[in-house]
């Protein structure tokens, strides 16, 4: 618990850092500069805390996200720290779609969601509609790479959950494919409901892209099904 305490403490400390960097710089900053920082800094901030808490991160099938210029990325949730190896280690930039809690942070809220990150308001339905609408928006006119975590919420026995279905309408209305990725060992980390940290190794596997070509919102459930058949398989691999 000791061990645990220091790398809060530390990490801490480290977020801060980042947090007043990006805020300082979103005052000041061109846009082109301001997003070019937003990405080093999350990159380096995740793999600094995943350093901290001496977690290693391989990536397989680096090449199946490599290829995509825009994309949904569809993975399962075990921990927290499934936020950190995929942030530090994911092959391109990405803008993550979380819960509305996180926005409400003091500082860090305001500096996750100016670096392009969104925040999703799950009790209230209309709002998380405008919310999606809005990223739909902006990868229909740039390359935008959306990491969602299909089940909703992190998993607390690791058994993957039903996917939601907010990560497929949102391919099928950007016209994006959709990347499955499966997280392994994360949970053994940090467990959902812990506040213990421990040591090792998480796997991030890139599946293949699923197309969404030629489908509608009538093919969503589709998609999910598919998508969380693929995630099932690499999770075993």
């Amino acid at each position: 618990m000791i061990r645990s305490l220091w790398i809060v403490t530390l990490g801490g400390l480290i977020t801060a850092y980042y947090v007043v960097k990006i805020s300082l710089l979103s005052a000041f900053a061109s846009e082109k500069t301001f997003c070019a920082v937003c990405d080093s800094a999350s990159r380096n901030w995740a793999r600094k805390l995943l350093k901290l808490s001496s977690v290693s991160v391989v990536v397989e099938g680096v090449v199946n996200l490599e290829r995509s210029n825009s994309c949904v990325v569809v993975a399962n949730h075990e921990s927290w720290f499934d936020v950190f190896a995929l942030a530090g280690w994911l092959p391109v930039s990405a803008k993550f779609v979380g819960k509305r809690e996180l926005a409400n942070i003091p500082l860090f809220g305001s500096s996750w969601q100016a670096c392009g990150h969104v925040a999703i308001d799950r009790r209230n339905r209309d709002s998380a509609i405008r919310s999606l609408n809005s990223v739909v928006e902006k990868m229909r006119h740039q390359s935008m790479h959306v990491v969602m975590f299909a089940e909703g919420t992190r998993s607390a026995t690791g058994k993957l959950q039903p996917f939601k279905k907010g990560p497929f309408i949102l391919a099928i209305e950007a016209g994006t494919p959709i990347i499955p990725v499966a997280i392994i060992g994360s949970r053994k980390i940090m467990p959902k409901g812990s506040y213990s940290i421990g040591k090792g190794e998480i796997k991030i596997r890139i599946g293949k892209p699923i197309d969404v070509l030629g489908k509608s919102y009538e093919d969503r459930d589709y998609l999910r099904t598919v998508a969380q058949r693929k995630v099932a398989e690499l999770k075993e691999e």
